[in-house]
């Protein structure tokens, strides 16, 4: 269950991070860098302490897939940015991939 929890904290500050690297205006913007900097070892920190109990394929396809899918949501309502037919499409196979890897994860 821990590792669960530090996978979480993961996702969260990475998706954070995410956000304020847009902020940063290609680190031109002082305070947006620094917590993307912070954030982003913060969340590979987490991550790391996740992998001594969730084995590496699936902590990464959750961290990598939940992070896609959320941070393609942030875009659209906080960015306003569009997602095509075919972008939607797509992270829902990324979706049903971590979903899979994890049903072969339980055996």
């Amino acid at each position: 269950m821990i590792g669960y929890i530090f996978l979480g904290t993961a996702i969260v500050l990475e998706i954070i991070s995410t956000s304020m690297l847009k902020l940063s205006m290609g680190f031109t913007k002082l305070v947006p860098s620094i917590v993307f900097v912070v954030g982003m070892s913060s969340a590979f920190y987490s991550l790391s302490k996740a992998l001594n109990v969730i084995p590496l394929s699936i902590a990464y396809a959750i961290w990598s897939g939940i992070g896609t899918a959320l941070t393609a949501v942030i875009g659209v309502y906080i960015w306003k940015e569009e997602l095509s037919m075919t972008a939607v499409v797509g992270i829902g196979l990324i979706v049903v991939g971590v979903i899979l890897l994890n049903l072969k994860g339980a055996h």
